[in-house]
């Protein structure tokens, strides 16, 4: 049963989509505002620190939390459908996450459709992943993590990392995944009536379209990892909501690594909307979703990752 503080979170994302369908004349630039003010009123803890870096060409946001290892590093791709986001509208969940990790997070400002389409994220992911890698950090103390369209990211990033060979990260955490650009999954349609931000497959067909184009190809790996190669990731946690339309794209990104020998864990939120484990103080399942992130994080980093 979901807390009374779940009830009002499902509420601000209600208002936050009528904020988005308010005004037919809306631009992507009214889009982005709308969502940075919605980011906006999340908690800020005031004992992290906060640094801008150049990570590899690509802007991206250093949290750290008290007691943190700078040695530890949490590479976490935002939400916002590839479209919309950004790391300083990040910086509650990263202090958050940092606290939860023991470990420093980046925030990744990778670039943003329809500006810059496919394959403008994934680049910038594994550009700020080699900047950590340069700065002595070792692959065994890095886990690749990301939420909503960041989540898809974050597998995407994997897979690829996996196919340049070499040492892999320590680990994978992807909360909400935005995995499939086909909107194959049966939740699309199930929980259209439930999901009170992302209700059925328009909004993010139309994202899709930014970002792969009209011609692009909705089974690329590189933008659905659900149609990826699954063998040789390091271990993976994902999350989902039961209420969720993209339920299903966690819950089969899980089975896929799984039938390819991945260890990987589903966590499905009981009643719980989209994201909900970065709305920082909230709702007590969001702490207690960030205390998995936590544990998972801390039995995996140093542990020696995949070859």
């Amino acid at each position: 049963m979901p807390s009374p503080e779940a009830a009002i979170v499902f509420k601000k994302n209600q208002d936050l989509l009528a904020a988005w369908l308010a005004d037919p004349e809306a631009t992507i630039d009214d889009f982005r505002v709308i969502f940075e003010d919605f980011l906006g009123e999340l908690e800020i803890p005031a004992d992290a620190t906060f640094e801008d870096v150049d990570a590899g060409g690509v802007p991206s946001i250093a949290v750290t939390a008290p007691g943190a290892s700078t040695d530890q590093v949490v590479v976490h791709f935002h939400s916002g459908g590839y479209v919309l986001g950004s790391a300083k509208g990040y910086r509650s969940f990263g202090a958050y996450l940092s606290a939860a990790t023991g470990a420093r997070v980046l925030l990744v400002d990778y670039r943003l459709a329809p500006e810059n389409p496919y394959p403008a994220a994934i680049d910038d992911a594994l550009a700020a992943y080699d900047h950590v890698v340069a700065e002595g950090v070792s692959p065994s103390n890095i886990v690749i993590s990301g939420d909503s369209a960041g989540g898809g990211l974050a597998l995407v990033t994997l897979q690829a990392l996996r196919d340049r060979g070499g040492e892999q990260p320590a680990a994978g955490v992807s909360i909400s995944p935005w995995a499939d650009f086909t909107l194959s999954g049966e939740s699309m349609t199930t929980n259209a009536a439930n999901d009170p931000i992302v209700p059925g497959p328009d909004l993010l067909a139309m994202m899709a379209g930014m970002i792969i184009g009209e011609d692009g190809d909705p089974r690329n790996p590189r933008v659905s990892p659900i149609f990826g190669d699954w063998t040789g990731l390091p271990p993976l946690l994902v999350f989902a909501g039961s209420i969720e339309t993209l339920r299903d794209d966690g819950k089969r990104a899980v089975e896929a690594a799984k039938q390819a020998g991945v260890d990987a864990t589903f966590i499905e939120g009981e009643g719980m909307v989209h994201i909900w484990p970065t709305y920082a103080e909230l709702m007590p399942e969001a702490v207690e979703a960030r205390e998995q992130i936590g544990a998972f994080v801390k039995s995996k980093v140093g542990a020696g990752a995949t070859a």
